[in-house]
């Protein structure tokens, strides 16, 4: 056993990580659906533009592994395909590779696909959570939820956890400012009587002039500077006379437009409760729109601008009439959705081009974009409150199955408590061998098919390839069923080695208890190697051990392909609801169990390896020895099944499973020798001494 640990440091000492590349540029083209296509990389980071079907940028392409690479359960990081549209909304996830061994070999890909499919639509401004609503009052807080996928809850939030990470790294890099908090929106319960000279005198109407002869300056040196002759004949004259008011507060609108223009205003936004109206009155010459602007679109001379980013704004098409006093020209109501960043409450820009053309056939177009500077008082919005933040997937599981993580600590901190302060009495108990069968039908029922507790040689080499490539152990806490039983199991290599584990807690080690049993029931012939085979045959284990963390360096994406070694996902995750190769596996093992008792773990299982390299930590030997255990008395020997005492009498913990076998013998004065030949020898000397 210590050569074989040897080898295994040896072998983690000068093997390196291996990584499975990202797609590269033509393994990314292909997966893009028309109407779009992948343009250029934007950075060293993986990310590409998205086109759409006239070639210009409707988005970002991006990959999750190079941006979040959270390891999944074998250890490797997820990798799955987003496409974002340039608002921040998911246009499509899409699974790229991945190795988590529930739909590898288990549940099969389609409820991953399924997953993944809820993001289209979503935007990564919206919190989001895989689960169910918790408690009460938990909907319509603005957290959205995403179905997840029974008996793999945990690899699809790591998935979620790379989507969302990826994403938002995406956001932070190339649309700087956009992941913010809830914007504001008119206060509805907000009234003040205004006109509109209130509303100049405060500064809620903005008000910009600008000359020709500024005009002039701006073109000045090009050559447009000339084809204005307007502007040069009348230069103090005003080129635009611009006023820009917020509507959406319903006391400024009353202020800025007459009762009728008013209602038709209220009735649009009965209808559009996201859209911010804006109007926009010039007197001057500018005009607003161009000869060619159609109504209801994006007006082709007015564009506006929020913390550097682009803000979208189209004519509401709705017919101004202004209240008395305000001044007449040239007025539109713009529209801009809030859902899409914009926030009226805090300061934002209105560009307004002016144009000017030069020469009369296919003329030169020249234009000077001149900035409005906006803002409407705070008081007139409220902000609703942000939703609070999703909770840690971690803190999220542990809620999802507090009833079940409570019943397994319980169950567990109590197993735990009897075998190491009462464990010669329990062992000692004519109903024993009932309690103990009683406890193994739990651990199958409840630990195994109903919290999916059976841990896996697949966890350890998850973790040993993290550790290598110097990642992070995160996943382990998207399992906290399973980590719990990691923490007991853990618990007992110090105070009983390996056999807390393998002799109590394991789901797939009871069913081959079970099955032993019932061949005991069927009087089936009882298989035993020989002391000599049975020796030989337990360092099986550990080669396969040695070749399985070979795997991790030498061929990773092969780990899950070796692994199914482990009868476990069959017969516990997916109760035998698999590919019959698998189903036929499991059961082969479970019809030796008939016959050999739990051949499997002592002498192929690579998780049991583990667990006695683990037991090397045991700090005491907790099964009483007498003097004459082994000489002259084998019966502990040749009663225990495992054949973990040798001709000595010493215990061998390394292949002990804990069934307190030996111990009942032990303690029995009617069964253990050395007590059945004390208590003949004190019958004697009474005898002895009356005869003398």
């Amino acid at each position: 056993m210590r050569l074989v640990l040897a080898l295994l440091v040896l072998l983690l000492s000068v093997t390196g990580p291996v990584l499975a590349d990202p797609l590269d540029r033509d393994g990314l083209a292909a997966l893009i659906l028309p109407p779009y296509a992948l343009g250029e990389p934007l950075g060293e980071d993986g990310v590409h533009a998205l086109l759409n079907s006239g070639g210009a940028e409707a988005g970002y392409v991006f990959q999750t592994e190079p941006l979040a690479p959270l390891p999944g359960f074998s250890g490797a990081p997820i990798n799955l395909l987003v496409l974002l549209d340039l608002d921040g909304r998911f246009i499509d996830v899409r699974l790229i590779e991945h190795n988590e061994p529930i739909f590898v070999s288990g549940l099969g890909q389609a409820p991953f696909h399924k997953f993944v499919e809820q993001y289209q639509g979503l935007s990564i401004n919206q919190p989001m959570v895989v689960g169910t609503p918790y408690g009460h009052g938990a909907t319509g807080s603005g957290v959205t939820y995403l179905d997840g996928v029974t008996k793999a809850t945990a690899s699809v939030r790591i998935a979620h956890e790379s989507i969302m990470g990826a994403a938002l790294a995406v956001a932070r890099e190339k649309m700087q400012g956009i992941a913010k908090g809830p914007t504001g929106f008119p206060d509805p319960d907000h009234s003040e009587p205004l006109t509109w000279a209130d509303l100049v005198a405060q500064g809620l109407a903005t008000h910009k002039v600008v000359t020709n002869a500024r005009i002039d300056a701006e073109f000045a040196g090009t050559i447009w500077a000339e084809d204005d002759p307007e502007a040069q004949a009348d230069p103090d004259a005003p080129y635009l006379d611009l006023w820009v008011v917020d509507l959406g507060p319903a006391s400024i609108a009353r202020a800025a437009l007459s009762d009728a223009g008013y209602d038709e205003l209220r009735g649009f936004l009965s209808i559009f409760p996201d859209e911010e109206p804006i109007l926009v009155i010039e007197t001057a010459r500018h005009g607003l729109v161009s000869p060619d602007f159609v109504r209801n679109t994006a007006p082709d001379w007015l564009q506006a601008e929020q913390d550097g980013l682009p803000v979208a704004l189209r004519d509401s098409d709705l017919l101004v009439e202004l209240a008395s006093g305000v001044p007449e020209g040239v007025a539109m109501i713009l529209r801009t959705d809030r859902r899409l960043g914009f926030d009226p409450s805090r300061d934002w820009v209105l560009k307004v081009a002016a144009v000017r053309e030069h020469g009369m056939f296919q003329p030169q177009i020249g234009t000077v974009t001149l900035d409005v500077p906006h803002r409407t008082a705070a008081r007139f919005f409220t902000h609703p409150k942000a939703p609070a933040a999703p909770a840690p997937p971690w803190l999220t599981a542990l809620r999802d199955r507090a009833t079940d993580l409570i019943a397994l600590s319980l169950m567990l901190t109590g197993l735990c408590a009897i075998l190491l302060l009462r464990m010669n009495r329990l062992a000692g108990l004519r109903a024993f061998p009932a309690i103990r069968l009683t406890v193994l039908a739990a651990v199958l029922g409840f630990v195994g098919w109903w919290g999916q507790g059976q841990l896996s040689i697949v966890t350890v080499l998850g973790v040993l390839r993290t550790v290598t490539e110097g990642g992070s152990l995160a996943f382990l806490l998207y399992d906290p069923f399973s980590l719990i039983v990691w923490a007991f199991a853990i618990l007992g290599f110090v105070l009983w080695g390996r056999g807390l584990f393998c002799g109590w807690l394991c789901p797939f080690g009871a069913m081959q208890e079970f099955a032993f049993a019932l061949g005991r029931r069927m009087r089936l012939p009882t298989v035993e190697p020989t002391a000599l085979w049975d020796e030989r045959m337990k360092l099986g284990k550990y080669v396969l051990l040695a070749g399985l963390v070979a795997t991790v360096f030498v061929a990773p994406d092969e780990i899950d392909t070796v692994a199914e070694v482990e009868p476990f996902k069959t017969a516990i995750t997916t109760v035998f609801l698999r590919d019959w190769p698998f189903v036929a596996y499991a059961v082969a093992i479970l019809a030796t169990s008939l016959l050999l008792f739990k051949g499997y773990c002592r002498y192929v299982c690579p998780l049991g390896a583990v667990m006695a390299l683990g037991g090397l930590l045991r700090g005491r030997d907790w099964i009483a020895r007498r003097r004459d255990c082994g000489s002259p008395c084998q019966l502990c020997r040749v009663k225990c099944a495992y054949g973990a005492i040798r001709p000595t009498g010493g215990i061998d913990y390394s292949e002990c499973f804990q069934c307190l076998d030996c111990v009942t013998i032990h303690d029995d004065p009617n069964r253990c020798v050395p007590l059945i030949l004390s208590a003949k020898r004190a019958a004697r000397a009474p005898r002895k001494d009356a005869a003398e």
